[in-house]
């Protein structure tokens, strides 16, 4: 399989409800228009960790590493992302 890096937008939950961040992501590609989630490399430009905020505030706290395991394994639609 080819292994490509993608980009796309997600939605995670803050204690402010749903918020959206930018994932970059290595992934195999399954057929011409689907991939595979392999490894998420950053959420919104950093590496994923425990506790990680949208805007350093506390009510837009959320578990990056909960994102990034949720998101390992995913199928994405390359229409959908953005090839690195």
């Amino acid at each position: 399989m080819n292994s490509i890096k993608i980009r796309y937008v997600t939605s995670v939950f803050t204690p402010a409800g749903w918020r959206g961040v930018v994932i970059t992501a290595e992934a195999s590609k399954t057929s011409e228009k689907m991939a595979l989630v392999v490894e998420v490399l950053e959420i919104n430009g950093e590496s994923p960790k425990s506790k990680m905020s949208r805007t350093g505030a506390s009510r837009q706290r959320y578990n990056g590493c909960g994102i990034s395991r949720r998101e390992e394994g995913a199928k994405k639609r390359l229409s959908a992302c953005e090839i690195l």
